[in-house]
């Protein structure tokens, strides 16, 4: 009996041993950064959270040459279509603006388009508009009457960005963390981004509604992957190819827990990235380098709490930004060659 009793014991402690190193290795994992991308944080609790590096002025190479002021009580989506006409989403309706910001029309919707994008000329669907509900993709002509409602994505759906090329549509589902691959017409092709160890693809890690993609002169996908703090880049088939960004407080690095909140890509292959958390706006070169800042806190005005709604690009390379909070299309361009701003 004795010896019964000591073999209890001694199992006891064992299983106590193991239980709590199963607990210690949890909370390890949940501390740690999946993708390895992100700086240390402070494992003292007791230190400060850190802080967003100030911007040198002379890192900021552009300025603000033009606002649109936007109808909208929330303003949501923003794309630019063919002839750099300007698309802005909200409320249930879109309006269609000429480069030069005079309003040209608007299409009235049944449901809030919470992201836009506009067909070219060269897609099999040229001048289509599609535009994201929370769980569809609604397909528009170009004056405005519906070609198509595609299906549903599910009661777990939140379509958050679309971009669209010659014969593919890219829908980001933050709400089922996928990106679909449909064709013009609404069928669907594939789906990226799915976890697959065997393909070194490692899944989405999305815990807000911010999820965008863009395809990029490559001929590549680009996606956020808000967690992990970078952008990826897939091809159409779902391989990832590379991928670049950092979290951290450096001007260089991604800031807090899930960044950029927007990007988009211009023609010359950069790109131009908008993060949550702090206002700034910033453009990286073609392997991910930080070049410049577009603008940060002071120019866009805006709180820690205030998020830019959407961010876009056009072929004369101005940047795009829809400021929730003035409710207006800022328009930004390179200082040695933009005019004189308001």
């Amino acid at each position: 009996m004795r010896l019964r009793k000591a073999f209890s014991a001694t199992d006891a402690a064992v299983a106590l041993i193991v239980l709590a190193a199963i607990v210690v290795g949890a909370v390890t994992v949940l501390r740690m950064d999946v993708f390895g991308q992100r700086d240390e944080e402070p494992q003292d609790g007791g230190q400060e959270e850190p802080v967003p590096a100030p911007i040198d002025p002379a890192m900021i190479k552009y300025r603000q040459t033009a606002a649109i002021g936007v109808p909208f009580d929330e303003p949501r989506a923003l794309a630019v279509g063919a002839e750099d006409r300007i698309y802005a989403g909200g409320d249930r309706a879109i309006v269609v603006f000429a480069p030069d910001g005079s309003r040209q029309t608007q299409i009235d919707l049944d449901h809030e388009p919470r992201c836009l994008a506009v067909a070219d000329g060269e897609s099999a669907s040229p001048g289509a508009i599609y535009a994201g509900t929370k769980d569809r993709v609604v397909q528009l002509h170009l004056d405005g009457t519906v070609a198509s409602v595609w299906p549903d994505l599910g009661p777990h759906a939140l379509i958050t960005s679309i971009a669209a090329t010659e014969e593919d549509v890219f829908v980001a589902d933050a709400g089922n963390r996928i990106v679909l691959r449909y064709d013009t017409s609404g069928n669907l092709v594939n789906r990226i981004g799915q976890r697959d160890p065997k393909r070194n693809v490692p899944g989405f890690a999305i815990t807000s509604e911010y999820f965008d993609l863009a395809v990029s002169p490559d001929g590549l996908l680009r996606v956020v992957n808000p967690r992990a703090l970078r952008i990826e880049a897939y091809t159409f088939e779902g391989d990832l190819e590379s991928h670049f960004g950092r979290g951290g407080a450096g001007l260089e690095a991604f800031f807090g827990c899930c960044n950029p909140a927007h990007f988009a890509a211009l023609r010359d292959g950069r790109f131009v990235t908008a993060e949550k958390g702090v206002a700034r706006v910033k453009i990286y070169g073609v392997e991910g380098k930080l070049e410049c800042v577009v603008a940060g806190p002071e120019e866009l005005q805006l709180r820690a709490t205030d998020v830019i709604a959407d961010l876009a690009v056009d072929g004369r390379g101005r940047v795009l930004v829809l400021d929730p909070r003035a409710k207006q299309i800022r328009i930004f361009e390179p200082k040695e060659t933009g005019p004189e701003g308001p």
